[in-house]
């Protein structure tokens, strides 16, 4: 069975694991996880992922991070651009989440990056999701 949306997949997986206090979770690989699982360690948001070659599908072993008294450093985690309803913006109109303590994950021509180096790189792009 093909799956219609692996960014939705790969954010309900983190999503559900934080709120049953996984400390890790199997998500399939594909380019765009990948990308936006860099953009969650480069901010903080996971300690790490690993690539797991298997038969039938290629995983990828995320390691979510908890704070020291174990609560859950992503409380949020939401899907924006969707399959029926694709959001672009422009580096001028791109979101602040919660007044820039979350982050927007942008693809853009340069690749996937989050809202700050968007703006730094002057690009903007399809706002793949939010995380806070």
């Amino acid at each position: 069975m093909s799956m219609q949306d692996p960014i939705a997949d790969l954010l309900t997986r983190i999503r559900n694991a934080n709120r049953v206090g996984r400390r890790y979770v199997f998500v399939p690989k594909s380019k765009i996880g990948v990308g936006i699982l860099n953009v969650l360690k480069d901010e903080g948001y996971i300690d790490g992922y690993d690539e797991i070659e298997a038969k039938p599908v290629n995983q990828i072993r995320v390691q979510l991070r908890y704070a020291l008294s174990g609560q859950s450093v992503i409380h949020e985690i939401q899907r924006v651009s969707k399959p029926g309803r694709r959001v672009y913006s422009s580096v001028e109109k791109l979101p602040k989440v919660l007044d820039g303590l979350g982050i927007s994950v942008i693809s853009t021509s340069r690749g996937v990056m989050s809202d700050r180096r968007a703006r730094e790189s002057n690009v903007g792009g399809e706002v793949l999701c939010q995380v806070s």
